[in-house]
């Protein structure tokens, strides 16, 4: 299941994690990124990923408002 809505990640700090997990029975971690300070990633959920995990301190932006990972 494609998704057409985006995310964005910003890092407030250097070596923020972001990482991609798996769809299906078996979740697993298939895909990671690691962002600088201020670097921004734009991403979105394909049918290879159904979640997104987020470590370090970053704003996440979505249609469904903005958070802040601390």
């Amino acid at each position: 299941m494609e998704s057409n809505d985006f995310f964005v990640i910003k890092a407030l700090e250097d070596g923020v994690n972001v990482i991609g997990l798996t769809r299906g029975t078996d979740t697993r971690f298939h895909h990671s990124e690691k962002l600088d300070e201020n670097e921004v990633m734009i991403a979105q959920f394909t049918e290879h990923t159904s979640a997104v995990k987020v470590r370090g301190k970053a704003v996440i932006q979505t249609s469904h408002g903005e958070m802040y990972n601390d």
